[in-house]
């Protein structure tokens, strides 16, 4: 017998998702006889219900990137973030901690805030004005006539919010994962000299790619692609997951220079006391990460055409330029680049099972003026077309899943983070749906 659409539950009381029994064992066999070292099936890159299940297991139980405190410096000043079917505002409070909560008014379910960025005092939907105050409590929702009932069972639905080395963290799980607490305590110390509540917003890019989430992180998550950024190759050394057993012929010198940069980078940080070991946890905790301070080509100090400093400002504490880049991968969709003078944060959102948007957003230092201290077209460049051409290696991707002659193929030994992000996802979703 058929369970309701809309009421099936696992053994242990949660709601798994809007599918009926036969979907869900489809689908928890298709994760259980997952393959390791290839690529996923193609429903899990273009099966819509697949989807619905990765927005509870993945996107509605763990902690997300949201933004950094940069872009919402102000009490009142929020964010609005979209995924799945999801909205949330993230507003900076007084205190200047978040509150996060869902972007849903209370009456007849329309958007509060429909802007994706803003300042506040009190949230007032336009449909009808019912009004909130920046805690979600129901302020204002009267008109003559009307019978009076309790505003404090219609307050904004509240969700999880943290911050943590000026990265701003949500969760819209009832308990988010409690090693996150953990996680923070590795990253903070990496990230701490760049003293992002001390920069600003410089620019943000949306870009929708035509694929699926998962596409974009397992592009990102490698660099046997890296050919394919030439802009990118100027700083960032081609060789990055090899070994010196995985280093092919031609790129033997590139190697050696590399080895040689990451040695003198090494001395340089334990000068400044700077922590720059790799810690590498992308699928042994619940909430994966890896963290480490590498080495750039060229003068080693920022994402340019030679390696040069793109702002003459540095970030926080830091004393030196030439410090390459701070870069860390949390699970399950972000990453960022940390530079001594500017800071690039990354997100991947979900729209739909063959849609994601894209943030990216570079900060510098408060009180780099841009013309003086740094041209924006030139902090910029690298990563937009790095972008780009990233989107369209992933459309190239998507277009292929959905060929009927789709078929898994390995992963290559360079690729072992693809594998760690895939192994990460398909845990998660198992422990969800056991």
């Amino acid at each position: 017998m058929t369970a309701s659409v809309g009421a099936t539950r696992s053994s242990r009381g949660k709601l798994v998702s809007t599918l009926d029994t036969q979907q869900l064992a489809e689908i928890t066999e298709l994760f259980s006889n997952r393959r390791k070292g290839f690529s996923l099936e193609a429903p899990f890159y273009t099966d819509p219900a697949i989807f619905k299940v990765e927005m509870e297991a993945v996107f509605g139980t763990h902690w997300l990137f949201a933004a950094s405190v940069a872009e919402l410096p102000e009490p009142g000043d929020y964010v609005t973030l979209d995924y799945g079917p999801h909205s949330l505002i993230v507003l900076r409070t007084d205190d200047g901690g978040v509150n996060v909560l869902h972007n849903v008014c209370r009456h007849r379910g329309a958007r509060v805030l429909t802007s994706s960025s803003g300042s506040t005092g009190n949230l007032v939907c336009g449909y009808h004005s019912w009004t909130y105050s920046p805690e979600g409590n129901l302020i204002h929702a009267s008109s003559p006539g009307e019978i009076d009932f309790d505003k404090n069972c219609f307050a904004l639905k509240r969700a999880h919010g943290r911050i943590h080395a000026g990265l701003i963290f949500v969760s819209i799980a009832d308990t988010p994962p409690a090693d996150f607490d953990d996680v923070a305590k590795i990253f903070e110390p990496y990230l701490a000299p760049h003293d992002l509540g001390s920069s600003k917003v410089a620019y943000q890019q949306d870009i929708i790619e035509e694929g699926n989430w998962k596409l974009v992180m397992e592009n990102n998550r490698e660099c046997y692609h890296c050919d394919g950024h030439p802009e990118l190759a100027c700083s960032l050394f081609p060789t990055w997951g090899l070994t010196d057993e995985l280093v092919p012929s031609h790129l033997e010198e590139v190697w050696e220079r590399n080895k040689s940069a990451q040695a003198a980078l090494e001395e340089r940080c334990r000068r400044y006391g700077l922590p720059f070991e790799v810690v590498e946890e992308l699928d042994t905790r619940i909430a994966g990460i890896r963290i480490s301070r590498e080495s750039l080509d060229g003068d080693g100090e920022s994402f340019s055409a030679d390696g040069r400093r793109l702002s003459k400002k540095l970030l926080g504490d830091l004393r030196d330029f030439r410090l390459g880049r701070c870069s860390m991968h949390l699970q399950p969709n972000s990453w960022f680049h940390f530079q001594s003078d500017h800071v690039i944060t990354f997100a991947a959102y979900p729209i739909n099972e063959h849609q994601t948007l894209v943030r990216t957003t570079w900060l510098v230092a408060d009180d780099a003026v841009e013309g003086v201290d740094y041209d924006l077209e030139k902090l910029t460049y690298t990563w937009k077309q790095t972008n780009l051409q990233d989107k369209a290696f992933v459309e190239l991707c998507q277009t292929g899943a959905g060929s009927p002659a789709y078929q898994q193929g390995p992963y290559m030994k360079s690729e072992y983070q693809v594998e760690a992000f895939i192994s990460w996802y398909t845990q998660r979703v198992l422990e969800h749906l056991a």
